[in-house]
Protein backbone atom coordinates (compact mmCIF):
# COMPACT_ATOMS: atom_id res chain seq x y z
CA UNK A 1 0.00 0.00 0.00
CA UNK A 2 1.55 3.93 -0.43
CA UNK A 3 2.02 5.54 2.61
CA UNK A 4 -0.71 7.92 1.11
CA UNK A 5 2.13 11.49 1.54
CA UNK A 6 2.42 11.37 -2.08
CA UNK A 7 0.35 13.22 -4.30
CA UNK A 8 0.16 14.61 -8.13
CA UNK A 9 3.36 15.57 -10.24
CA UNK A 10 3.16 19.01 -11.84
CA UNK A 11 3.56 17.74 -15.35
CA UNK A 12 0.85 15.38 -14.56
CA UNK A 13 -1.45 18.66 -13.30
CA UNK A 14 -0.60 20.89 -16.36
CA UNK A 15 -2.02 17.86 -18.46
CA UNK A 16 -5.27 17.37 -16.60
CA UNK A 17 -5.78 20.80 -17.14
CA UNK A 18 -4.64 21.36 -20.44
CA UNK A 19 -7.15 17.75 -21.38
CA UNK A 20 -9.93 19.40 -19.72
CA UNK A 21 -9.57 23.34 -21.13
CA UNK A 22 -9.85 21.51 -24.50
CA UNK A 23 -13.20 20.12 -23.80
CA UNK A 24 -14.18 23.58 -22.93
CA UNK A 25 -12.74 25.09 -26.21
CA UNK A 26 -14.38 22.81 -27.90
CA UNK A 27 -17.60 24.17 -27.19
CA UNK A 28 -19.10 20.74 -26.44
CA UNK A 29 -18.80 21.53 -22.27
CA UNK A 30 -19.65 25.08 -21.28
CA UNK A 31 -17.83 25.25 -18.47
CA UNK A 32 -16.80 22.93 -15.63
CA UNK A 33 -15.23 22.41 -11.94
CA UNK A 34 -13.20 19.77 -11.17
CA UNK A 35 -11.38 18.66 -7.78
CA UNK A 36 -8.31 16.07 -7.37
CA UNK A 37 -7.12 15.56 -4.09
CA UNK A 38 -4.41 12.96 -2.48
CA UNK A 39 -2.02 13.05 0.44
CA UNK A 40 -3.19 16.34 1.93
CA UNK A 41 -3.38 17.83 -1.94
CA UNK A 42 -5.97 19.30 -3.16
CA UNK A 43 -6.08 20.70 -6.74
CA UNK A 44 -9.06 22.47 -7.75
CA UNK A 45 -10.01 23.53 -12.02
CA UNK A 46 -13.35 26.16 -12.79
CA UNK A 47 -13.33 26.23 -16.76
CA UNK A 48 -15.56 28.01 -18.98
CA UNK A 49 -18.95 29.70 -18.30
CA UNK A 50 -21.75 28.27 -16.31
CA UNK A 51 -24.24 29.01 -20.02
CA UNK A 52 -23.08 27.71 -23.44
CA UNK A 53 -23.33 31.17 -24.56
CA UNK A 54 -20.96 32.91 -21.86
CA UNK A 55 -22.19 34.54 -18.95
CA UNK A 56 -20.41 34.15 -15.63
CA UNK A 57 -17.83 32.12 -15.00
CA UNK A 58 -17.26 28.98 -13.42
CA UNK A 59 -16.32 28.93 -9.90
CA UNK A 60 -14.99 26.71 -7.27
CA UNK A 61 -18.42 27.66 -5.44
CA UNK A 62 -20.72 26.90 -8.11
CA UNK A 63 -23.69 24.69 -7.24
CA UNK A 64 -24.39 21.02 -9.54
CA UNK A 65 -27.43 18.89 -9.74
CA UNK A 66 -25.85 15.89 -8.77
CA UNK A 67 -28.31 13.49 -10.88
CA UNK A 68 -27.83 10.10 -10.32
CA UNK A 69 -24.46 10.94 -8.52
CA UNK A 70 -26.61 11.40 -5.46
CA UNK A 71 -27.06 7.62 -4.86
CA UNK A 72 -23.67 7.60 -2.70
CA UNK A 73 -24.41 10.24 -0.18
CA UNK A 74 -28.32 9.12 0.01
CA UNK A 75 -27.16 5.73 0.89
CA UNK A 76 -25.68 7.17 4.12
CA UNK A 77 -28.76 7.63 5.47
CA UNK A 78 -29.90 3.98 5.70
CA UNK A 79 -26.06 3.18 7.05
CA UNK A 80 -26.85 5.25 9.99
CA UNK A 81 -29.88 3.53 10.52
CA UNK A 82 -27.88 0.16 10.06
CA UNK A 83 -25.29 1.25 12.55
CA UNK A 84 -28.20 2.32 15.23
CA UNK A 85 -30.04 -0.76 14.33
CA UNK A 86 -33.02 0.69 13.70
CA UNK A 87 -32.71 -1.30 10.63
CA UNK A 88 -31.17 -4.89 10.14
CA UNK A 89 -30.00 -5.76 6.29
CA UNK A 90 -32.60 -8.83 6.28
CA UNK A 91 -35.14 -7.25 8.23
CA UNK A 92 -38.73 -7.41 6.01
CA UNK A 93 -39.65 -3.80 4.22
CA UNK A 94 -43.41 -4.69 4.36
CA UNK A 95 -43.81 -3.26 7.61
CA UNK A 96 -42.84 0.27 7.09
CA UNK A 97 -43.74 -0.36 3.20
CA UNK A 98 -46.64 -2.42 2.80
CA UNK A 99 -47.50 -1.05 -0.63
CA UNK A 100 -44.68 -3.78 -1.77
CA UNK A 101 -45.87 -6.79 0.10
CA UNK A 102 -47.41 -9.92 -1.61
CA UNK A 103 -45.43 -9.08 -4.86
CA UNK A 104 -46.44 -10.67 -8.09
CA UNK A 105 -43.70 -11.28 -10.90
CA UNK A 106 -43.74 -11.10 -14.75
CA UNK A 107 -43.39 -14.33 -16.11
CA UNK A 108 -41.05 -12.38 -18.44
CA UNK A 109 -39.28 -9.14 -19.05
CA UNK A 110 -41.89 -8.37 -21.93
CA UNK A 111 -45.13 -10.04 -20.22
CA UNK A 112 -48.35 -8.00 -19.88
CA UNK A 113 -48.39 -6.93 -17.00
CA UNK A 114 -51.07 -9.06 -15.31
CA UNK A 115 -49.22 -12.16 -16.76
CA UNK A 116 -47.71 -12.66 -13.31
CA UNK A 117 -46.60 -15.44 -10.83
CA UNK A 118 -46.25 -14.87 -6.98
CA UNK A 119 -42.90 -14.13 -5.95
CA UNK A 120 -40.64 -16.37 -3.98
CA UNK A 121 -40.47 -14.43 -1.23
CA UNK A 122 -41.07 -11.18 0.31
CA UNK A 123 -38.11 -8.22 -0.37
CA UNK A 124 -35.53 -7.35 2.21
CA UNK A 125 -33.68 -3.80 3.21
CA UNK A 126 -30.89 -5.87 1.75
CA UNK A 127 -32.70 -5.85 -1.48
CA UNK A 128 -33.47 -2.47 -1.68
CA UNK A 129 -29.47 -2.08 -0.37
CA UNK A 130 -28.19 -3.56 -3.41
CA UNK A 131 -30.41 -2.62 -6.24
CA UNK A 132 -31.78 -6.32 -6.54
CA UNK A 133 -35.41 -5.91 -5.46
CA UNK A 134 -36.97 -6.72 -8.85
CA UNK A 135 -37.72 -3.41 -9.99
CA UNK A 136 -35.33 -0.63 -11.75
CA UNK A 137 -34.72 1.22 -14.82
CA UNK A 138 -33.60 -1.38 -17.20
CA UNK A 139 -32.26 -0.06 -20.79
CA UNK A 140 -32.64 -3.21 -22.24
CA UNK A 141 -36.49 -3.55 -21.58
CA UNK A 142 -37.59 -0.47 -23.07
CA UNK A 143 -40.51 -0.67 -25.14
CA UNK A 144 -41.93 -3.64 -22.43
CA UNK A 145 -44.97 -2.90 -20.89
CA UNK A 146 -43.51 -2.57 -17.42
CA UNK A 147 -41.30 -0.19 -18.23
CA UNK A 148 -43.75 1.52 -20.14
CA UNK A 149 -46.05 1.65 -16.66
CA UNK A 150 -42.93 3.13 -14.80
CA UNK A 151 -42.79 6.07 -17.68
CA UNK A 152 -46.11 6.71 -17.23
CA UNK A 153 -47.07 6.59 -13.55
CA UNK A 154 -44.01 9.08 -13.10
CA UNK A 155 -42.41 6.09 -11.04
CA UNK A 156 -39.31 7.61 -12.88
CA UNK A 157 -40.16 10.97 -14.29
CA UNK A 158 -38.59 13.00 -17.07
CA UNK A 159 -38.62 15.97 -14.52
CA UNK A 160 -37.70 16.62 -10.64
CA UNK A 161 -41.19 18.36 -10.47
CA UNK A 162 -43.46 15.39 -12.13
CA UNK A 163 -43.01 12.97 -9.26
CA UNK A 164 -46.11 13.01 -6.81
CA UNK A 165 -46.03 13.33 -3.58
CA UNK A 166 -44.11 10.08 -1.33
CA UNK A 167 -47.04 7.70 -0.34
CA UNK A 168 -48.90 8.04 -3.97
CA UNK A 169 -45.30 7.49 -4.97
CA UNK A 170 -45.08 3.88 -3.04
CA UNK A 171 -49.09 3.80 -4.28
CA UNK A 172 -48.31 3.60 -7.91
CA UNK A 173 -45.29 1.79 -7.77
CA UNK A 174 -46.99 -0.99 -5.30
CA UNK A 175 -50.08 -1.66 -8.56
CA UNK A 176 -47.00 -2.87 -10.29
CA UNK A 177 -45.59 -6.05 -10.85
CA UNK A 178 -41.35 -6.71 -10.30
CA UNK A 179 -40.11 -7.60 -13.43
CA UNK A 180 -37.39 -10.43 -11.44
CA UNK A 181 -37.92 -12.10 -8.17
CA UNK A 182 -36.28 -10.27 -5.07
CA UNK A 183 -32.36 -10.74 -4.82
CA UNK A 184 -32.40 -12.15 -7.98
CA UNK A 185 -31.36 -9.30 -10.59
CA UNK A 186 -29.51 -6.04 -10.24
CA UNK A 187 -31.39 -3.15 -11.62
CA UNK A 188 -30.80 0.59 -11.56
CA UNK A 189 -31.83 3.42 -9.73
CA UNK A 190 -35.51 2.83 -8.21
CA UNK A 191 -34.31 1.08 -5.19
CA UNK A 192 -32.75 4.40 -4.14
CA UNK A 193 -35.97 6.13 -4.46
CA UNK A 194 -37.77 3.45 -1.89
CA UNK A 195 -34.77 4.11 0.42
CA UNK A 196 -35.61 7.62 0.49
CA UNK A 197 -39.14 6.93 1.53
CA UNK A 198 -38.03 3.93 4.15
CA UNK A 199 -35.94 6.23 6.03
CA UNK A 200 -39.00 8.14 6.39
CA UNK A 201 -41.29 6.08 7.96
CA UNK A 202 -38.39 4.34 9.87
CA UNK A 203 -37.53 8.11 11.20
CA UNK A 204 -41.21 9.93 10.87
CA UNK A 205 -38.95 12.70 9.46
CA UNK A 206 -38.51 13.65 6.16
CA UNK A 207 -35.67 11.82 4.30
CA UNK A 208 -34.38 15.44 3.72
CA UNK A 209 -34.86 16.21 6.90
CA UNK A 210 -32.78 12.98 8.65
CA UNK A 211 -30.35 13.53 6.06
CA UNK A 212 -29.90 16.86 6.49
CA UNK A 213 -29.45 16.12 10.46
CA UNK A 214 -27.48 12.78 10.00
CA UNK A 215 -25.26 13.37 7.22
CA UNK A 216 -24.87 16.97 5.57
CA UNK A 217 -24.95 19.20 8.77
CA UNK A 218 -22.08 17.06 10.57
CA UNK A 219 -20.28 17.16 7.19
CA UNK A 220 -20.50 20.95 6.94
CA UNK A 221 -22.33 20.28 3.47
CA UNK A 222 -24.23 23.41 3.64
CA UNK A 223 -24.62 23.69 -0.35
CA UNK A 224 -26.19 20.35 -0.59
CA UNK A 225 -29.68 19.80 -0.84
CA UNK A 226 -32.95 18.70 -2.79
CA UNK A 227 -33.29 22.20 -3.94
CA UNK A 228 -31.46 26.04 -3.95
CA UNK A 229 -33.09 28.73 -2.26
CA UNK A 230 -33.63 32.16 -3.97
CA UNK A 231 -30.78 33.46 -2.00
CA UNK A 232 -27.83 30.70 -4.15
CA UNK A 233 -29.80 30.23 -7.37
CA UNK A 234 -27.02 32.70 -8.93
CA UNK A 235 -24.83 30.22 -8.19
CA UNK A 236 -26.87 27.56 -10.41
CA UNK A 237 -25.77 27.01 -14.01
CA UNK A 238 -28.87 26.02 -16.54
CA UNK A 239 -28.25 22.40 -17.63
CA UNK A 240 -28.38 21.48 -20.84
CA UNK A 241 -29.54 18.06 -22.64
CA UNK A 242 -28.15 18.49 -26.17
CA UNK A 243 -29.98 17.11 -29.36
CA UNK A 244 -28.44 14.21 -30.21
CA UNK A 245 -28.38 14.46 -34.01
CA UNK A 246 -27.19 18.21 -34.24
CA UNK A 247 -25.57 19.10 -30.71
CA UNK A 248 -27.54 22.25 -30.30
CA UNK A 249 -27.43 22.72 -26.45
CA UNK A 250 -31.68 22.24 -25.15
CA UNK A 251 -31.95 24.15 -22.14
CA UNK A 252 -33.46 21.15 -19.88
CA UNK A 253 -33.53 23.07 -16.64
CA UNK A 254 -33.14 26.82 -16.52
CA UNK A 255 -31.77 27.82 -12.52
CA UNK A 256 -34.59 30.64 -12.05
CA UNK A 257 -37.83 29.14 -11.22
CA UNK A 258 -36.53 25.62 -12.45
CA UNK A 259 -36.79 22.67 -11.05
CA UNK A 260 -34.72 22.89 -8.69
CA UNK A 261 -36.20 26.50 -7.34
CA UNK A 262 -38.24 25.15 -4.76
CA UNK A 263 -38.52 22.07 -2.44
CA UNK A 264 -39.38 19.52 -4.35
CA UNK A 265 -42.64 17.40 -3.48
CA UNK A 266 -40.61 14.24 -3.64
CA UNK A 267 -36.97 13.76 -1.88
CA UNK A 268 -35.06 11.81 -4.69
CA UNK A 269 -32.67 9.63 -3.09
CA UNK A 270 -31.60 8.73 -6.56
CA UNK A 271 -31.11 11.34 -8.55
CA UNK A 272 -32.36 14.53 -6.43
CA UNK A 273 -29.28 16.04 -4.86
CA UNK A 274 -27.39 19.23 -5.20
CA UNK A 275 -24.14 20.26 -3.88
CA UNK A 276 -20.87 21.73 -4.79
CA UNK A 277 -17.53 20.04 -5.37
CA UNK A 278 -15.97 21.44 -1.96
CA UNK A 279 -19.03 19.69 -0.13
CA UNK A 280 -18.75 16.40 -2.28
CA UNK A 281 -15.30 16.19 -1.78
CA UNK A 282 -15.91 16.08 2.09
CA UNK A 283 -18.73 13.29 1.79
CA UNK A 284 -16.01 10.97 -0.17
CA UNK A 285 -12.86 11.81 2.31
CA UNK A 286 -15.22 11.09 4.79
CA UNK A 287 -15.68 7.47 2.98
CA UNK A 288 -11.93 6.98 2.62
CA UNK A 289 -11.44 8.23 6.21
CA UNK A 290 -13.62 4.91 7.09
CA UNK A 291 -16.25 7.00 8.44
CA UNK A 292 -14.62 9.45 10.11
CA UNK A 293 -14.86 13.69 9.80
CA UNK A 294 -11.97 14.93 11.68
CA UNK A 295 -12.98 13.73 15.44
CA UNK A 296 -16.41 12.74 14.46
CA UNK A 297 -17.87 9.60 13.49
CA UNK A 298 -20.41 9.81 11.10
CA UNK A 299 -20.48 6.34 9.82
CA UNK A 300 -19.01 2.71 11.46
CA UNK A 301 -16.19 2.04 9.74
CA UNK A 302 -18.09 -1.35 8.59
CA UNK A 303 -20.28 0.20 7.15
CA UNK A 304 -18.47 2.21 4.94
CA UNK A 305 -16.57 -1.37 4.05
CA UNK A 306 -20.41 -2.69 3.36
CA UNK A 307 -20.83 0.35 1.29
CA UNK A 308 -17.78 0.32 -0.94
CA UNK A 309 -17.82 -3.74 -1.40
CA UNK A 310 -19.33 -5.72 -4.20
CA UNK A 311 -22.54 -7.32 -3.38
CA UNK A 312 -23.36 -8.84 -6.83
CA UNK A 313 -23.22 -12.78 -7.47
CA UNK A 314 -21.26 -13.63 -10.44
CA UNK A 315 -24.75 -14.11 -12.45
CA UNK A 316 -25.54 -10.92 -11.31
CA UNK A 317 -22.70 -9.48 -12.31
CA UNK A 318 -22.44 -11.03 -15.95
CA UNK A 319 -25.94 -9.64 -16.41
CA UNK A 320 -24.45 -5.84 -15.16
CA UNK A 321 -21.23 -6.20 -17.23
CA UNK A 322 -23.45 -7.17 -20.54
CA UNK A 323 -25.81 -4.23 -19.80
CA UNK A 324 -22.80 -1.72 -19.52
CA UNK A 325 -20.77 -3.21 -22.55
CA UNK A 326 -24.10 -3.64 -24.90
CA UNK A 327 -25.54 0.27 -24.48
CA UNK A 328 -21.94 1.76 -24.85
CA UNK A 329 -24.25 3.36 -27.66
CA UNK A 330 -26.55 4.72 -25.09
CA UNK A 331 -23.73 4.98 -22.00
CA UNK A 332 -21.01 6.36 -23.98
CA UNK A 333 -18.88 4.02 -21.87
CA UNK A 334 -20.13 4.51 -18.88
CA UNK A 335 -20.61 2.05 -16.33
CA UNK A 336 -17.96 -0.53 -16.80
CA UNK A 337 -16.97 -0.80 -13.92
CA UNK A 338 -17.72 -4.31 -12.45
CA UNK A 339 -19.22 -4.54 -9.44
CA UNK A 340 -21.96 -2.51 -7.45
CA UNK A 341 -21.77 -1.86 -3.29
CA UNK A 342 -24.45 0.18 -2.03
CA UNK A 343 -25.64 3.18 -3.97
CA UNK A 344 -22.33 3.53 -6.31
CA UNK A 345 -20.27 1.09 -8.16
CA UNK A 346 -16.84 -0.29 -6.86
CA UNK A 347 -14.10 -1.86 -9.48
CA UNK A 348 -14.04 -5.52 -9.57
CA UNK A 349 -11.27 -5.38 -12.73
CA UNK A 350 -8.96 -3.35 -13.81
CA UNK A 351 -10.83 -1.51 -17.19
CA UNK A 352 -9.30 1.26 -17.43
CA UNK A 353 -6.75 3.77 -15.44
CA UNK A 354 -8.44 3.26 -12.15
CA UNK A 355 -7.41 0.19 -9.74
CA UNK A 356 -9.76 -2.38 -8.28
CA UNK A 357 -11.24 -1.43 -4.99
CA UNK A 358 -12.30 2.23 -6.54
CA UNK A 359 -15.59 3.52 -5.70
CA UNK A 360 -17.83 6.09 -6.66
CA UNK A 361 -20.50 6.59 -9.15
CA UNK A 362 -21.79 9.31 -12.12
CA UNK A 363 -24.76 11.35 -13.08
CA UNK A 364 -26.84 11.69 -16.10
CA UNK A 365 -26.16 15.25 -16.15
CA UNK A 366 -22.24 14.80 -16.68
CA UNK A 367 -21.04 14.28 -12.86
CA UNK A 368 -18.71 12.20 -11.77
CA UNK A 369 -16.94 11.26 -7.95
CA UNK A 370 -15.09 8.23 -6.96
CA UNK A 371 -12.70 7.60 -4.60
CA UNK A 372 -9.73 5.00 -4.66
CA UNK A 373 -8.60 3.94 -1.31
CA UNK A 374 -5.49 2.32 -2.48
CA UNK A 375 -4.13 5.71 -3.54
CA UNK A 376 -5.52 7.33 -1.34
CA UNK A 377 -7.39 9.60 -4.20
CA UNK A 378 -10.82 11.56 -4.34
CA UNK A 379 -12.24 12.85 -7.67
CA UNK A 380 -14.94 14.57 -9.01
CA UNK A 381 -15.90 16.50 -12.32
CA UNK A 382 -19.28 18.43 -12.37
CA UNK A 383 -20.84 19.59 -15.50
CA UNK A 384 -24.22 20.66 -16.62
CA UNK A 385 -24.75 18.77 -20.19
CA UNK A 386 -26.26 15.70 -20.14
CA UNK A 387 -25.64 12.39 -21.60
CA UNK A 388 -27.81 12.99 -24.28
CA UNK A 389 -24.14 13.13 -26.31
CA UNK A 390 -21.41 11.53 -25.45
CA UNK A 391 -19.25 14.38 -24.52
CA UNK A 392 -19.63 14.89 -21.32
CA UNK A 393 -18.64 11.29 -21.16
CA UNK A 394 -15.79 11.67 -23.12
CA UNK A 395 -14.93 14.60 -20.74
CA UNK A 396 -15.14 11.88 -17.29
CA UNK A 397 -13.28 9.83 -19.08
CA UNK A 398 -10.36 11.76 -20.22
CA UNK A 399 -10.33 13.58 -16.64
CA UNK A 400 -10.04 10.07 -14.67
CA UNK A 401 -7.28 9.07 -17.29
CA UNK A 402 -5.59 12.30 -16.29
CA UNK A 403 -6.01 11.93 -12.52
CA UNK A 404 -4.23 8.80 -12.89
CA UNK A 405 -1.33 9.73 -14.92
CA UNK A 406 -0.75 12.95 -12.48
CA UNK A 407 -0.40 10.20 -9.49
CA UNK A 408 3.56 11.23 -8.41
CA UNK A 409 4.99 7.78 -7.20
Amino acid sequence: MHTGNKGFSEAGLRRLHDVLARHVESKKIPGLVALISRGGQTHVEALGTMRHDGGPAMARDTIFRLASASKPVTMAATMVLLDECRLRLDDLIEQWLPELADRRVLTSVDAPLDNTVPARRPITVRDLLTSTFGLGMDMTALGTPLMGAIFEQAIFPARMTDYPEPDEWMRRLGQLPLMYQPGERWQYHISHDVLGILVARVTGQSFGTFLRERILDPLGMKDTGFHVSARDVDRLPPSYAPDAQTGEFIVWDEADGGQYSQPPAFQSGGSGLVTTVDDYHTYFRMLLNGGMHGTERILSRPAVALMTTNHLTPEQQAARDAMARNNVHLSFGQGQHGGWGFGMAVRTYRGDYAPIGQFGWDGGMGTSAYADPHNQLAGILLTQVGMSVPDPARAIHDFWTTVYQALDD
